[in-house]
């Protein structure tokens, strides 16, 4: 008798856990958002103002630009003035047409 009992009260136990684990809606996570479209968003948001950028920033925000082409363009701007126009980067050493149209997007002058 007590192991009939002992039975039922694990078939009991094991039906109602069977249920609940049945009738739980099942969570699926949103997929994520791929590394290359997040860094996307995030440089089309970030302009360079080149008129207030330290080297730092220079080096760090503009593709192919260095620590020493940071420093040239800081001594452009400390010599020359502020930049009028994103074209007058053409000006400073080691800066050419090719590397000014692949950061033309991520410049701003303010």
């Amino acid at each position: 008798m007590q192991t009939a009992y002992i039975s039922s009260l694990i078939f009991a136990f094991l039906t109602t856990f069977s249920v609940a684990a049945t009738a739980a809606p099942s969570i699926k996570p949103d997929a994520p958002t791929p590394l290359a479209a997040q860094m996307t968003n995030v440089e089309q948001s970030t302009k360079v103002n080149i008129n207030a950028a330290d080297a730092e920033i220079l080096r760090r925000d503009l593709f192919g630009i260095g620590a020493a082409k940071a420093k040239a363009i800081i001594a452009y701007r400390e010599s020359n003035g502020p930049f009028t126009a994103v074209d007058e980067l053409l000006e400073v050493k080691g800066i050419g047409k090719a590397l000014l149209e692949k950061n033309r997007d991520k410049l701003a002058i303010q």
